[in-house]
């Protein structure tokens, strides 16, 4: 589980349930069904007319992403290709053969298998390049997706409330509820615009940061497969991966 995202909807969730509650609300008031329908399902409809199918399906996948933490250590990724660098040097890279099988990041593997079948360097970039391209592109469909609905949101919260003030205003007769029905319609601005700005629009932001976070696992996967490929020394293997991080993550082991 990704703490920081859980607690920072708790945090935000939570802040502006309790501000309510210090103005002197009622909790129960927030949960009106009207606007919960018409801003989460009408937002949702909206975006849903932007995407294929096959985006769809994916969702339940990249809220795994946005909640769940992917473990990506470049210290110890750095360490294995400098370990394999090591072995290519003494024993040929045929003989990492026998690792594949205890490599279980899908990129890596790939990678070296490329390495070991004796594919051009230029022609393992390549092959690599389109792996990372179609990788970057599932990854930003996503976090456009969750932006989308933090756009679609707000709108579809004003929408509620004017529908609500059209209700109200037509039962001018009945002054005594006018008020109480003004103040309901202004529930769909608030989720709407809670909606975008609590959930939307964060996770499509960390959506983009853990891509960032990935897209570095990957850069570094490409640059030190391909140097093990061309025979380059294993130190000098690892200094050139260690200069992708930033300083205080170089650390040497």
């Amino acid at each position: 589980m990704d703490v920081t995202t859980v607690l920072g909807l708790l945090i935000g969730i939570g802040a502006v349930i309790v501000s309510f509650l210090l103005e002197g609300g009622r909790v129960s008031s927030l949960f009106q069904l009207p606007a919960v329908i018409l801003v989460v399902f009408g937002t949702f409809g909206a975006a849903t007319i932007t995407a294929s199918f096959r985006q769809l399906m994916s969702l339940p996948a990249i809220l795994k992403v946005a909640f769940f933490d992917k473990k990506l250590n470049p210290q110890e990724l750095i360490e294995t290709i400098f370990n394999l660098a090591q072995k290519t040097r003494k024993t040929g890279l045929l003989s990492l053969e026998s690792d594949l099988e205890r490599i279980r990041d899908p990129f890596l593997k790939k990678a070296l298998q490329l390495a070991i079948d004796g594919f051009d360097t230029n022609k393992i970039r390549e092959i690599l390049d389109i792996e990372i391209s179609y990788i970057e592109e599932r990854h930003r469909q996503g976090a456009i997706f969750f932006q989308k609905l933090g756009g679609f949101s707000p709108t579809l919260g004003i929408m509620g409330t004017v529908l609500g003030l059209i209700h109200a205003l037509s039962s001018m007769e009945n002054t005594s509820n006018m008020a109480s029905a003004i103040a309901s319609a202004f529930i769909a601005t608030l989720w709407g615009v809670a909606m975008a700005n609590l959930i939307y629009l964060p996770i499509s932001d960390k959506l983009k940061a853990k891509h960032q976070e990935e897209a570095l696992h990957l850069e570094l996967i490409k640059e030190g497969i391909i140097s093990l490929a061309v025979g380059e020394n294993p130190r000098v293997i690892k200094m050139k991966l260690l200069s992708f991080l930033v300083p205080e993550k170089r650390e040497e082991r």
